[in-house]
């Protein structure tokens, strides 16, 4: 079983939905011709990434935006992760929607670590990273600044995510990526990432958990570096078999952990460093 992931790399438009729904359903078409499973988009890139945004401007769940995109899905048996600021209860929320190749939402996760320090301070977090099933993969998302805890990673590995995807829209990407090279090692998890391009940004990549052959030499396990100022749809392809088989041998993910060590990881206590 293989999973090819089409990973787009271009910058959203704000605020401007039905120009943004076409772009992504002529790049739908594009995977699609290309023999993707599924496409990856940056982070809100349905309603653009500009904020404040009040919560009555966000993207409501019955869009007709998500209907047609999902209707094109269904189409060309092509699956998509959708991403948008939504509703949420009193604030939006900066979310995914992982649409499967029947044109169903499968999964709706809101970004858990906002980055309250910046503009998505107007943003209400989301409190549960989730894994869904999509055609027989277990597929997780982060988006962007969730990428910088380990933990996002680690709590999808434990729910049994595969194939970790994440939509992102940010600059300086040389620690970023090399952190999320790190995820796809240590917790054995395919991940793939899209970008904006721009100087300094861009850099949509994909990373195997795979880092070494059953001789344990070494392999490089960049499936995908985009670089940083290209447009358009990059592609990676995750080799399922030869991943689980990966991880019924190798020791890392959650095969010795010391979870009674970790107990402070639970603390709520926050504090500057």
């Amino acid at each position: 079983m293989r999973l090819n992931v089409a990973v787009l790399q271009k910058k959203s438009l704000n605020r401007q939905c039905q120009k943004s729904t076409d772009i992504i359903m002529e790049k739908m078409r594009e995977a699609a011709k290309n023999k993707a499973d599924i496409l990856l988009l940056p982070e809100a890139f349905l309603t653009g990434y500009e904020l404040p945004m009040s919560n009555d401007e966000a993207l409501d769940e019955n869009s007709p935006y998500i209907s047609e995109i999902c209707g094109v899905a269904r189409e060309l048996h092509l699956g998509v992760v959708l991403t948008a600021i939504t509703k949420g209860v009193n604030k939006p929320q900066n979310s995914a929607y992982v649409v499967d190749k029947n044109g169903m939402v499968i999964m709706k996760y809101s970004k858990v670590h906002t980055c309250d320090f910046a503009d998505e301070a107007c943003l209400e977090s989301g409190n549960v990273f989730h894994v869904c099933d999509f055609h027989g993969i277990k597929l997780g998302i982060m988006i962007c600044y969730d990428r910088e805890y380990p933990e996002s990673a680690r709590i999808l590995m434990l729910k049994g995510a595969e194939i970790i995807l994440v939509p992102n829209d940010c600059s300086a990407m040389k620690p970023r990526l090399c952190a999320l090279q790190t995820r796809a090692y240590e917790n054995m998890a395919g991940v793939a990432m899209a970008n904006p391009n721009g100087e300094n940004a861009g850099n949509s990549c994909a990373f195997s958990p795979i880092c070494w052959d059953e001789n344990g030499i070494c392999v490089d396990n960049v499936l995908l570096m985009a670089d940083d100022v290209t447009e358009g749809l990059f592609y990676a392809e995750f080799d399922l078999d030869a991943i689980r088989n990966y991880r019924e041998h190798e020791m890392m993910g959650n095969t010795f952990r010391k979870a009674g060590a970790y107990d402070l990881l639970l603390s709520e206590k926050i504090e500057y460093p």
